[in-house]
């Protein structure tokens, strides 16, 4: 059997947004009420994605680390899912210096991640609207997805799915410029020989 690709995600966001139940509701389609916030934990997937086996390894962040923490975290991924809580104006407002710290972290690749308004089933409540979400994404240059990890309303599975598809496409893009520059200085070489020789 061909060897499954391997890709590294992180859950990021405040505490209290929903990460762990996002994360479950993924992997075990159920939803569970008590969590200890101050818990973080890996989780191992393996999933058929386009054909191709895809090994996630899903770390879901505590949303209390300290700033060498996070920075560890961040350094680690590959793929990161910022999430807020739409009842939660604070929550969303973080969203934006979490990924200016990715930025500076990752430099000078760009950062690979998703947009997730978590608790859409609490509308009444609402505190940030759709369309606001929809336009931090834009300006993050990321999809951008609401959904309940409570009622499983929004497709969560596309949500680790189509951000592990985009790690991948990142990937094999990196491959493909690394690969022209090494033969860029191959011939560069060479032709600084000839010149050499022909002088």
């Amino acid at each position: 059997m061909a060897k499954s690709a391997e890709v590294k995600l992180a859950i990021f966001g405040r505490a209290g947004v929903g990460k762990s139940a996002l994360v479950v509701r993924f992997l075990t389609k159920r939803f569970i009420w008590e969590y200890d916030p101050t818990l973080e934990s890996t989780y191992r997937h393996q999933a058929t994605i386009d054909d191709e086996v895809v090994s996630m390894e899903i770390l879901d962040t505590a949303g209390q680390e300290d700033t060498i923490q996070r920075e560890g975290h961040m350094r680690w991924g590959e793929g990161f899912v910022l999430v807020y809580d739409i009842t939660d104006r604070g929550s969303f407002e973080e969203v934006l210096p979490l990924k200016n710290i990715l930025d500076e972290i990752k430099k000078p690749k760009n950062v690979t991640l998703v947009l997730v308004g978590n608790k859409a089933d609490l509308d009444h409540s609402r505190q940030v609207s759709t369309e606001e979400g929809e336009k931090l994404a834009t300006e993050l240059a990321c999809a951008f997805y609401e959904c309940s990890a409570c009622t499983g309303e929004g497709n969560i599975t596309e949500i680790f799915y189509e951000l592990c598809r985009e790690v991948r496409r990142r990937r094999m893009v990196q491959g493909k410029t690394r690969r022209r520059s090494s033969t860029t200085h191959v011939k560069q070489a060479i032709n600084k020989m000839l010149t050499k020789i022909s002088s």
